[in-house]
């Protein structure tokens, strides 16, 4: 299927059958079903495999350090509400490097779309376990296998009532597309966990190991229970995928910034800024 968000890449980083191919592609016709523009959408992405994404889309891009995608993505929100925000990376990059990050973007409830690649594998250099790798899992440097609790992303984002929680599967086309668009048409900050197999790295949780160890959520599920939320939170062999959890609405970061600061609609960045009278006025303080 061609999109309106295709670009023509004539070197491809990932390997055949890496799950990142589908999350692109998953990604790139729910914004175009949407009826999106590529001009006012922006994806921002750290280091790392899954962070190469948006380099091979028809949109507007940041590709800074690792971990540190987050705060890029809060920014360009708050400068310039009407943007589409996707902040993108994988499980190392997002719940490792960018730990901190991860946990005051749900805190501060900026309306973005955080997108995980969540293979339970560091892809980009070369096989270490990542924050969500079960335990047992082997590795050229956990020779012995991981012996710590994986990281519980959904669990987290639930603890700190992240407005909107969800996860979905790679290998599952229907339900991956559907999940994606329920995230950007939500307001707030989303946490979309994608599960996605590392077909060079990780032996263990392959296309397979995913596609029999995950379940649909029931259409009857009510994903405003917080307490049944974490419940399915907890659950693993098989993991939960839908809705997991969705917040009481809430003001976003930008709306709080605008009331507090008491500015008008105006966006951010088109504001005029007098830069000698702000000078004038820092010198007083130097």
């Amino acid at each position: 299927m061609t999109t309106r968000f295709d670009r023509i890449v004539e070197d491809n980083a990932w390997c055949p059958g890496c799950g990142n191919f589908s999350i692109l592609a998953h990604l790139k016709e729910a914004l175009d079903e949407m009826g999106l523009d590529p001009l006012q959408s922006v994806v921002v992405s750290g280091i790392g495999q899954a962070a190469k994404t948006p380099q091979y889309m028809r949109v507007n891009m940041f590709n800074g350090l690792h971990g540190r995608a987050l705060p890029v993505a809060q920014g360009l929100k708050v400068s310039n509400p009407s943007l589409t925000v996707i902040a993108e990376g994988g499980d190392g990059d997002m719940y490792g490097e960018g730990g901190n990050h991860f946990m005051s973007a749900i805190r501060r409830n900026a309306d973005i779309i955080n997108i995980v690649h969540n293979n339970m594998v560091y892809g980009l250099t070369k096989g270490q376990a990542s924050p969500t790798s079960q335990r047992g899992f082997k590795t050229p440097v956990q020779t012995e296998g991981v012996h710590v609790e994986p990281f519980n992303p959904i669990a987290t984002a639930i603890s700190l009532d992240a407005s909107l929680v969800i996860r979905t599967f790679s290998g599952n086309k229907e339900h991956c597309k559907a999940m994606l668009k329920i995230a950007i048409e939500h307001k707030g900050y989303v946490l979309i966990d994608i599960f996605q197999p590392c077909v060079t790295f990780n032996k263990t949780n392959t296309f397979k190991w995913f596609k029999d160890n995950v379940y649909v959520l029931p259409e009857n599920y009510d994903p405003s229970d917080k307490v049944k939320a974490f419940e399915k939170a907890l659950e693993s062999h098989p993991f939960s995928i839908g809705v997991i959890y969705k917040s009481p609405p809430k003001m976003t970061l930008e709306e709080i910034l605008r009331v507090e600061s008491r500015m008008d609609e105006t966006p951010l960045y088109s504001h005029q800024v007098n830069f000698h009278a702000l000078n004038d006025e820092m010198n007083k303080y130097s």
